[in-house]
């Protein structure tokens, strides 16, 4: 949605951003809640066996599963991510806005693309969170039923 989860740059929802700063935030995003939720399980082991945790001693905790985290963790791989982005254009979710930029390869290869901004539609901010927790099942609902798990 743009609301800069973990740490993440806020995105204007009436400029938008380019899919590529949208996939970096993303991931970096993953990666702190990954560490977050890393330091808390060391953290709430050293207290129960009797240490006393102090803020700064927790943060240098944080910092080092941050560090340890794998930027490709995910298995997401940026080809991926503009499958992903696919799915949530057929969605309607997302829209290109008019604004672009030179991208960084435009400074020695003029062809290049440039950067196209997009940002979320008026449908895909009231898409709930059941919606965007899996879109691909969304946008075929008849494919979600069988990789679910039967009880």
């Amino acid at each position: 949605m743009g609301k800069g989860p973990e740490g993440s740059r806020k995105i204007d929802p009436e400029r938008g951003a380019p899919q590529a700063d949208i996939n970096f935030e993303y991931k970096e995003a993953l990666a702190r809640a990954t560490a977050r939720e890393r330091a808390e399980r060391i953290i709430s082991n050293m207290v129960v066996k009797g240490a006393d945790v102090s803020e700064e001693e927790a943060e240098k905790i944080y910092q080092r599963e941050l560090k340890r985290v794998s930027r490709k963790f995910t298995h997401m791989r940026y080809h991926s991510f503009l499958m992903y982005f696919g799915v949530l254009k057929r969605l309607g979710w997302v829209e290109v806005t008019h604004k672009t930029e030179a991208s960084t390869i435009q400074d020695n290869y003029s062809p290049a693309p440039e950067r196209t901004y997009y940002r979320l539609t008026k449908t895909g901010i009231k898409a709930g969170d059941d919606l965007w927790s899996n879109p691909l099942f969304t946008l075929y609902p008849e494919v979600g039923p069988s990789h679910t798990k039967r009880a």
